[in-house]
């Protein structure tokens, strides 16, 4: 065998290996024209798309898979074509560029593959780029690893901020909304209420029904709460039978008319506990801000203390602060 005929076989080894890592390699590879014509399809796109080389090879991308969000894509793409550059995009700011759907057993949780991206300029010999090749990669296990762990940490936020018993804002949290709401106003000059009340007699209600019967009566309020806070308050267990609210945007006036449509509200209802049916009042304090105030602790002090005159007063009704200068 000549020397030319063995350099032609091992040529063509050479071009059959190179073929064969083509085809296997665990990524996408896919190479357009300036047309956005579809050169090259290897066997991980054929795979996930169930379209054959010989289907897709000079055919349109978008028209192949009308799905494709061409804007974006010719954003990406055509700054390759120019500049000569790579470009690169990660699931993060687009989940996918091909909608191709999960097949991994790990990650079956995930409906469709999570891609990154990378697209490579392709020049002639003239140094002039005629094509562009997108690498997909399956980054679908990071990716649904990382969205869980942002859940579990959403969730374990969540539950710092919560109380367990009534599922609104605990008292941590509630507060620290309260000194944000403190600030804002000494900035702004604008005006706002907090409210706070609680359960009238609601030792009674431990002793006579039981400390169970007392959760209950908790929860109840809780519930009757959440469903007359406007979008904007921030409603919190601020300790044992006592609640607190804070009326962003609301004076002294107008927190009195919410305050008053809770009271009724509680008044009208009844809990049934070991098919007891127990019934309770509420008393409610209101202080609007007041630049007076020169730290949320008094804004407290100032609606506990209508809460105090509410309860001197024969409990079950609404009472506001009035300030002395």
């Amino acid at each position: 065998m000549s020397d030319q005929s063995q350099a032609a076989q091992i040529e063509v080894s050479e071009i059959h290996w190179l073929m064969d890592m083509f085809q296997s390699v665990d990524v996408g590879l896919v190479v357009l024209d300036d047309q956005y014509r579809i050169q090259v399809w290897n066997g991980f796109m054929e795979n996930h798309s169930g379209r054959s080389p010989y289907d897709v090879r000079n055919q349109s991308l978008f028209q192949t898979f009308p799905e494709l969000d061409e804007t974006w894509l010719r954003q990406k793409t055509d700054p390759v074509f120019v500049l000569k550059n790579r470009a690169f995009t990660i699931w993060e700011q687009t989940p996918h560029i091909f909608k191709f759907k999960n097949y991994r057993p790990i990650t079956s949780v995930a409906h469709f593959m999570y891609q990154n991206a990378t697209f490579i300029p392709l020049t002639n010999t003239m140094g002039a780029v005629t094509h562009i090749c997108i690498i997909i990669y399956d980054v679908t296990d990071v990716a649904v690893s990382k969205l869980e762990l942002e859940e579990v940490n959403t969730e374990l936020k969540r539950l710092s901020q919560t109380d367990r018993l009534t599922n609104l804002n605990n008292r941590g949290f509630w507060e620290e909304c309260l000194k944000k709401e403190f600030q804002r106003q000494r900035r702004t000059k604008n005006t706002s209420s907090l409210l706070i009340f609680d359960i009238d007699h609601f030792k009674h209600v431990n002793d006579n029904y039981g400390h169970a019967a007392g959760d209950e009566a908790i929860l109840h309020l809780a519930k009757l709460l959440k469903q007359n806070l406007r979008e904007t308050d921030i409603g919190g267990r601020y300790g044992g039978e006592e609640f607190a609210v804070i009326l962003p945007e609301t004076d002294a006036r107008h927190a009195a008319i919410f305050a008053e449509r809770v009271r009724r509200s509680v008044e009208a209802a009844s809990v049934m506990f070991n098919e007891v049916e127990i019934k309770f009042t509420v008393s409610l304090g209101i202080a609007e801000f007041h630049h007076d105030f020169n730290s949320h602790q008094k804004w407290i002090e100032a609606a506990d203390s209508a809460l105090y005159v509410a309860k001197s007063n024969g409990r079950n009704q609404v009472r506001a602060y009035r300030h002395q200068a």
